[in-house]
């Protein structure tokens, strides 16, 4: 791959739409986080907890995401969680984020709502105060829970709204259709969030179909089955619904054997609005620019392809159109 390329990523402005802040957790910060509110967790060294980031699936990397959000307690543990995620996009010139974050995961072991929200907005308030990082907020609903339990969280998440823009659906996919969730997503379009779901990552191309008529999604979280079906595709052409594909987290969860096997180039040769993001990059080995420059490699993309992938970010950005068409001139 050329200097070009490698130079074009690393130098231009960028934005990230498919983050989970949990997933954000480094080791470091694990290990620190678990001795400061002295929790145990089964690992006695950063080293320890790196080896055991070997996954055969999403469920098998669900339950050691799990483990590691346990030492999340404190509002100042949440803030420290995301100011550390800021430092890499500042690193990465990242200038805007849309992140998630999974509440239920934190409010089943006693934690307040206001304690996770208030620690992410601080850290967030403070990115766009310091570096000029603009910032949106995702709350996603866990899918492999029942639908009244999320009832309850959506609840929480309307005294919000001043901080969060739209929910999500995410955690397993398998067995846990978009149909489960119909009426929690009307109820939260009705309190004015906006909708997005994690949908064929390793589910069919059904959820994904489910997610856009059911669910009324502003953007598909992964999207790569979508190739299995030529109507889907030809929908997701003709509407540019955004698919914001997460590479190096597929092939991590062995939805691709190796990233040289990724559809990445052939969704964007139909014309479908794909971005990359780096979902978990604390788990999956890399952040946002490591995505871009491991997949141009493995993809041979060309400096347009790359170009394509940026601008994708902001155009499907929940920014306003004003401040999107701002940075699509400067990427050009």
């Amino acid at each position: 791959m050329s200097d070009q390329i490698i130079n074009y990523i690393n130098k231009t402005p960028k934005a990230e739409l498919h983050l989970h802040i949990e997933g954000s957790l480094e080791p470091e910060l694990m290990f620190k986080l678990s001795k400061r509110n002295k929790v145990e967790i089964p690992f006695k060294s950063v080293e320890e907890i790196k080896s055991a980031y070997n996954f055969t699936n999403l469920d098998s990397f669900l339950k050691i995401y799990y483990e590691g959000s346990k030492v999340l307690i404190h509002e100042e543990d949440f803030f420290d969680l995301t100011w550390e995620y800021i430092l890499r996009c500042k690193e990465d010139n990242i200038v805007h984020t849309e992140i998630f974050f999974d509440p239920q995961s934190h409010l089943v072991r006693g934690i307040s709502f206001d304690k996770i929200i208030n620690g992410i907005d601080k850290a967030l308030r403070k990115a766009e105060k310091e570096f000029n990082i603009s910032s949106k907020i995702i709350m996603c609903f866990l899918r492999h829970l029942d639908e009244d339990s999320c009832f309850e969280v959506l609840k929480e998440a309307c005294k919000y709204k001043d901080k969060i823009i739209g929910v999500g659906l995410d955690s397993s996919e398998k067995g846990n259709p978009p149909t489960k969730f119909k009426s929690l997503f009307e109820k939260a379009m009705e309190e004015g969030f906006l909708t997005v779901a994690h949908a064929g990552e390793e589910g069919p191309p059904e959820y994904i179909w489910d997610s856009i008529n059911l669910l009324k999604v502003k953007r598909i979280d992964h999207g790569v089955q979508c190739l299995r079906d030529e109507k889907l595709v030809n929908r997701l052409k003709k509407d540019q619904i955004p698919l914001t594909v997460c590479p190096l987290s597929n092939v991590k969860l062995c939805v691709f054997e190796k990233l040289e096997n990724h559809n990445l180039k052939q969704m964007l040769d139909k014309g479908l609005r794909a971005m990359v993001n780096s979902d978990d990059p604390a788990y999956f080995g890399g952040y946002l620019n490591k995505n871009l420059i491991d997949t141009a490699n493995a993809l041979n993309l060309e400096l347009n392809h790359v170009k394509i992938l940026i601008k994708n970010s902001f155009k499907s950005s929940f920014l306003d159109e004003k401040t999107k068409n701002e940075w699509l001139k400067k990427i050009n």
